[in-house]
């Protein structure tokens, strides 16, 4: 047997005429014909009885019908289910981000992708640059976005945002309404650093030094969105990536930029082996447009 005689078999049912059913198969008469014998062959017993010029189904086949009508169900799902994948109407993401976007921008982006794509499915893992290379590099999540620049070998990848760090003040700060922020102009201010564990500490500590700058270091955070919860209660200034000053919702900080400048790039790691698939891409070019609208271009470089 073969899926075309099953068809046949099922329009001939249904239609009660082999004259109906090659038209539901767009098929001639002969060839619909042809398909309900040879599939009687291949079978060994008879499937209709013609009564008044019209084909009556014998008990045999009405029995074999309801197996061919759940088989033919599963094969038109099939189908459908190739073609939402196809459309990008379907599939999975296991996506892995640095704490910098995974927070609060990455799950607004993922938001509005799945306004677009209602059928697939998305995880989210927040981990640091240097986790999220090894997982992708791993092949245990199919997207990795991180910061640049790091200082271990990542695959490839596609920038999404060039940016600057921004200098994060207190509303009611001295330099609120100053433009740009120099180095200089930060002499003796209460600081709020990254830990020395982070590589952005030791490029900003150089900066300082290299301007003969001294602060007041008060205050270490991790990540920068809760450096500007220090910055809002004025224990400090900081400064801080641009995505986390796009997500900040109080108005008790102000970001201004900051020179010399210090570019933070994000990129998004594609699969290491094998080319990326359709709903990958989609993605990739999904983030590129969300940003270009979400982010200011003032904070970018």
């Amino acid at each position: 047997m073969n899926l075309r005689q099953l068809e046949a078999f099922r329009a001939v049912i249904l239609g009660q005429t082999v004259t109906r059913a090659a038209e539901m198969l767009n098929i001639s008469q002969p060839a619909a014909t042809r398909l309900i014998a040879s599939l009687e062959e291949d079978i060994g017993f008879s499937l209709f009885d013609r009564i008044k010029g019209r084909l009556q189904p014998t008990a045999e086949a009405m029995t074999l019908y309801q197996e061919v009508q759940r088989s033919l169900l599963g094969v038109e799902r099939i189908a459908r289910t190739a073609q939402d994948i196809r459309s990008l109407k379907r599939g999975s993401l296991h996506i892995a981000s640095a704490p910098a976007m995974g927070l609060s921008f990455l799950p607004r982006a993922i938001a509005a992708f799945l306004s677009e794509h209602e059928h697939v499915q998305i995880s989210l893992l927040v981990q640091s640059s240097r986790e999220v290379v090894d997982l992708v590099v791993g092949q245990r999540c199919d997207l990795g976005i991180i910061v640049l620049p790091n200082s271990y070998p990542s695959p490839r990848a596609e920038k999404l945002l060039a940016t600057r760090m921004l200098c994060a003040l207190p509303a009611n700060h001295r330099l609120k309404d100053t433009p740009t922020i120099r180095a200089q102009d930060l002499q003796g201010e209460a600081f709020i650093s990254y830990p020395q564990s982070i590589g952005s500490r030791q490029h900003i500590d150089s900066i300082f030094a290299a301007y003969g700058v001294e602060r007041e270091l008060r205050l270490e955070a991790q990540l920068s969105q809760p450096m500007c919860g220090f910055v809002e209660q004025g224990l400090g200034v900081a400064l801080v990536d641009a995505i986390s000053a796009v997500e900040y919702r109080g108005s008790g900080v102000v970001f201004r930029a900051f020179e010399p400048a210090i570019e933070t790039d994000f990129s998004m790691l594609l699969p290491v082996q094998g080319p990326a698939s359709k709903l990958q891409i989609s993605f990739l070019e999904h983030m590129q447009h969300f940003i270009a609208r979400e982010v200011p271009a003032d904070y970018r470089f």
